[in-house]
């Protein structure tokens, strides 16, 4: 069995220790696993430390079958002891965020009588998920409040090993998951909970929680949370971009709802009389596109190429002219230097299947596309110009 030493000192950073063991998983990954080690491996929603071991990066450690293994990128070579040391930023954030979780669920419990039922420990946010449905704001600002009071006063973060007779001496805030190698980390008058996770010596080196939000998920509410340096992190980036939004909107803060609202009302209003412009746009080139017609093997045909448009507004505007002449074939083009868009459309006095026209024409670009025997569209790579396409267009609806 490895000697788990941050469970006697969690704010110890380097160790040395001797090999007991050093090979590849199933996945062909090196571990090690040492007879005693700083490292903490996952467990209880929070992930293990990484570091290094005599200068090889660790990823990860797992408690796996018994053992502690350190997943490394290369094997250890050498024979004597070997020195580990530990990210201590993750450490002490991951020390910082378990404990505020402790300190937050036990808020919510006393306050309202909702238990938490699992807990993850993310990278940039932490979460809790509540055995409830429903969650209010008021109820959230009461807990926060609580568990920042918690904080400030400084209490103590105790842990000890006890026995399951020794369990009826405290109120625990959860039923424990095992019987034996009992640990439980307590907040005197406060918080007892059973956990084997890494915490502070003292509420205060929490520093403070603020909830972010909350959401429902399968049934239960999820809420997200920070605490510690992440407050600070977080408080750093929100001002950045609030200093931008003033320097943008040259208003006060509390007016940003305000002013933002107004933007995207005045956003959508001119989007919505552009929309009119390229529709009343579109009709009168369908106009003038109808008069161009010419003859092609005894019929009817118009042809046009555009730049960068749309296959939406190619489609709106062969859709126009078949409306307006019934005895129209449309052969509409859009280029771009990536990319050219098809879009090929009868009128009702015409006998021609659009979708076997489109699908002559689609291995001239090398294209996909799709449609019915009224009108049909596709888009591929410009092979050739757009002049040859639209002539080679033609000469397939012989």
């Amino acid at each position: 069995m490895t000697k788990k030493l941050f469970y006697q000192d969690q704010y110890l950073k380097k160790f040395s220790a001797s090999i007991s063991k050093q090979q590849q998983d199933n996945e062909e990954k090196w571990y090690v696993v040492l007879d005693q080690t700083a490292f903490y491996p996952t467990g209880g929603g929070q992930p293990s430390d990484t570091g290094f071991i005599n200068g090889i990066n660790v990823g990860s450690v797992e408690e796996i079958e018994g053992e502690v293994r350190h997943y490394l990128d290369q094997a250890i070579t050498g024979n004597g002891p070997v020195h580990g040391q530990i990210d201590w930023p993750r450490r002490f954030d991951h020390m910082q965020q378990h404990a505020g979780q402790h300190i937050l669920s036990a808020a919510f419990e006393e306050l309202f009588g909702f238990k938490t039922i699992s807990f993850h420990l993310g990278k940039e946010i932490c979460t809790i998920d509540l055995d409830i449905t429903e969650l209010t704001q008021q109820q959230m600002n009461e807990a926060e409040e609580l568990a920042n009071d918690v904080i400030l006063v400084n209490h103590p973060i105790e842990t000890r090993w006890v026995s399951m007779e020794e369990l009826e001496q405290y109120q625990l805030r959860k039923e424990l998951s095992v019987e034996d190698n009992i640990r439980l980390v307590i907040i005197p008058n406060f918080d007892y909970n059973g956990c084997g996770g890494t915490h502070p010596n003292a509420t205060a080196e929490v520093v403070a929680i603020k909830i972010i939000d909350y959401e429902r998920v399968r049934g239960r509410i999820r809420l997200e949370f920070i605490c510690g340096n992440r407050v600070r992190k977080q408080l750093a980036l929100k001002q950045g971009v609030i200093k931008e939004l003033n320097q943008l909107l040259n208003a006060p803060e509390d007016k940003f709802a305000q002013l933002i609202g107004k933007l995207i009302d005045d956003g959508k209003s001119v989007e919505k009389s552009l929309q009119e412009t390229r529709d009343k746009l579109i009709e009168y080139e369908a106009k003038d596109i109808i008069n161009r017609r010419e003859i092609v093997n005894g019929l009817n045909v118009v042809g046009e190429i555009f730049n960068n448009r749309s296959i939406k507004e190619l489609q709106k505007t062969a859709q126009l002219i078949v409306s307006e002449a019934a005895d129209l074939v449309v052969i509409l083009i859009s280029s771009s230097q990536k990319k050219v868009q098809l879009v090929v459309a009868r009128g009702n006095a015409i006998d021609i299947n659009m979708k076997e026209l489109l699908e002559k024409s689609l291995p001239f670009i090398n294209g996909k596309g799709g449609g019915n025997e009224k009108i049909a569209q596709g888009g591929g790579t410009p092979l050739l110009t757009s002049e040859n396409l639209l002539e080679k267009v033609k000469e397939s609806m012989e």
